[in-house]
């Protein structure tokens, strides 16, 4: 599988295409990944086209939906697993698929927050994509709250994807105090290989603030060391040589990712059965999809769009859920439709341009969290066990009205 035709357009001549771009933008659960992706592309040239592919462990794509409304930028997602392991049977495919349909000028790869790289990086060096992708960038977001906890500090996917990482983003600078900023410095710099760069991404009086990245002595503006001439391809001999390349450690795949992705290629291979992502909701009928995997579970819910939740009871109830639990979702509301984003107990509110239906995603992790936890009836020990008790919380959400039984042909 090849797609060194990628830029053979109508009237060109036969000549070899320049590789794309690609930036890999990885980083632990809730580090802002979508935020930081978001913020490269309200920055973006003009006259680019970008493409998006984008992980989620979840079942139901939320990250995907929260790019909608944009003709200068194709996103296509990958939900259901992480992108090294349990889909990296349909990873080349889906890549292939994605460049030839959309022949972008920049690729940005954004993989799960469970996702390992070194997986995702063999696949982007492969036979069939190394002459047309040029991986030039492994960026690694990191919370430096992070940090004070030890069971993340110390998991291995979290080291690792740091130590796989060219350059570092602090992310949610302005939630972090002066003492865990420094903290999160003094950590990058003992590490090795050394960053090339870190740079810092935060709010500040209620504004999103440019990624800023010091670089020989001086602050850019991330989005513009990212775009320069000087970070160009370069030619040598013949052959690509991209930053990525440079000093990168190799460093193999844990054995509970390739665990994972033996299970998922024999289980691909087993069934015959349609995925439920193909089904479309009905008023009244949410799908709703459960997974688990890589230590954590998830339960997700794609809504009808003519169901109309009420703002205050959907959020009053999701920040009430474990603080442990990841959650993202795009709600019809009676206030138009929001997204609500939720990492490490904090929640963000925000105007979403998705009408196609709402969804929501919980993801938490296994292992006894929270034991002595319980929160409206349910015990935060077993998390997503009882997925009918969460349905019924939801779906007791909606505004009046809106959860009238559907009937078939006015039954």
């Amino acid at each position: 599988m090849s797609v060194a035709s990628r830029g053979a357009r109508s009237g060109d001549a036969p000549t070899e295409p320049a590789p794309i771009p690609v930036h890999l933008i990885t980083g632990f659960l809730g580090t802002g990944k979508s935020s930081f992706i978001q913020a490269l592309v309200a920055a973006k040239p003009a006259d680019e086209h970008w493409a998006i592919l984008v992980n989620e462990f979840g079942q139901v794509g939320i990250d995907q939906a929260l790019f909608a409304g944009r003709e200068d930028v194709s996103v296509k997602g990958l939900p259901g697993g992480c992108l090294c392991c349990q889909l990296a049977f349909v990873l080349q495919a889906g890549l292939v698929s994605l460049i030839h349909q959309t022949r972008p000028d920049r690729l940005i790869i954004e993989p799960s927050g469970l996702g390992h790289p070194a997986g995702l990086i063999d696949v982007l060096r492969s036979e069939g994509l190394a002459s047309a992708l040029a991986l030039e960038e492994v960026i690694t977001l990191l919370d430096p709250r992070a940090l004070d906890d030890t069971r993340t500090r110390e998991h291995g996917t979290f080291q690792d994807q740091l130590t796989l990482a060219g350059g570092v983003v602090l992310s949610k600078r302005d939630l972090a105090t002066e003492q865990q900023l420094a903290a999160a410095h003094e950590f990058l710099a003992g590490m090795w290989p050394r960053k090339r760069w870190v740079g810092e991404l935060g709010r500040a009086d209620g504004e999103s603030q440019p990624p800023q990245a010091r670089m020989a002595g001086q602050k850019v503006a991330l989005i513009d060391w990212l775009l320069s001439a000087e970070r160009a391809p370069q030619r040598q001999g013949g052959g690509h040589v991209s930053a990525a390349r440079e000093d990168q450690p190799e460093i193999s795949m844990p054995s509970a990712h390739r665990a994972a992705r033996d299970r998922a290629r024999l289980a691909a291979q087993a069934s015959d059965e349609p995925s439920a992502s193909g089904v479309m909701p009905l008023p009244g009928a949410p799908v709703i999809e459960q997974a688990e995997g890589l230590e954590h579970a998830s339960l997700g819910w794609r809504i009808a769009a003519s169901e109309v939740f009420d703002l205050d009871q959907v959020t009053q109830w999701l920040d009430g859920l474990p603080r442990e639990w990841r959650i993202k979702g795009i709600f019809h509301t009676q206030d138009g439709w929001r997204s609500y984003n939720r990492a490490n107990g904090r929640a963000e509110l925000a105007p979403s341009s998705w009408r196609e239906d709402s969804r929501l995603e919980l993801i938490a992790p296994l292992g006894g969290q929270g034991q002595e936890q319980e929160q409206e009836g349910m015990v935060a020990a077993l998390p997503l066990e009882d997925s009918r008790q969460l349905n019924a919380a939801l779906l007791a959400c909606r505004s009046d009205g809106a959860a009238r039984p559907f009937n078939f042909f006015g039954e």
